[in-house]
């Protein structure tokens, strides 16, 4: 059985909040730990509890969420953050990647939608609507986080990709033929490299920066 989740909601119009706790306490491994409706009473509350998700939604009465994401992100630097706009926005995708979001989704997505969203980054993947794809849209990367990714030398880039696949440090060990102390000091090279301090930054830059130049599959 997964990890239960612990989620925070931020959102202006309390009877979607109430919706979407309904969505999630659905599914065995999310929790709910509280619903707000402003971002001063919610930045606390995040920075104690530490949870795993923040749904947030775009604008809220103090403005959008540009102007708290790096606070937020600070006091709670491993709480993913799921973005809920009005429209389907590739605009501001992008800016809200670079800011720490973990992914941006439309406030008409369908209660699948938004689980098959949270069970990606779950999983350390980022997902986008295939619509943006057929209309041409590929995700672009920060300079800081694409060399940080290109200094990784290959046997950094395999320990990474299998990390990614939820690999455990021991069998990655035996698969290149290295004590589990050496994959701990790969490790700290890697959190370097990337500029993170957990594996699970780590997990998180990697599938944002490393695939840029393949192809992008539905």
């Amino acid at each position: 059985m997964m990890k239960v989740w612990r989620v925070v909601i931020v959102g202006c119009h309390p009877t979607s909040m109430l919706g979407t706790k309904l969505i999630l306490e659905d599914e065995e491994e999310l929790a709910v730990d509280g619903m707000y409706a402003t971002w001063g009473e919610c930045l606390p509350v995040v920075e104690e509890l530490k949870p795993d998700l923040v749904l947030s939604d775009y604008q809220m009465p103090e403005g959008t969420v540009e102007q708290v994401l790096p606070e937020l992100k600070k006091g709670s630097p491993n709480s993913h953050v799921i973005i809920m706009t009005e429209e389907n926005d590739k605009d501001i995708f992008q800016p809200l990647i670079e800011l720490g979001a973990s992914g941006v989704l439309s406030k008409g997505a369908t209660p699948g939608q938004l689980l098959q969203m949270i069970n990606g980054i779950r999983e350390g993947f980022l997902s986008i609507p295939l619509e943006w794809i057929e209309k041409g849209f590929r995700p672009v990367t920060s300079s800081r986080g694409l060399e940080g990714v290109m200094q990784l030398t290959q046997t950094e880039m395999f320990i990474m990709e299998r990390i990614v696949q939820g690999i455990t440090y021991d069998k990655i060990a035996l698969e290149i033929q290295v004590s589990r102390r050496s994959i701990d000091n790969y490790l700290r090279k890697i959190y370097v490299k990337l500029d993170v301090s957990t594996r699970a930054q780590a997990i998180e830059k990697f599938a944002l920066f490393s695939r840029q130049n393949k192809p992008i599959y539905a």
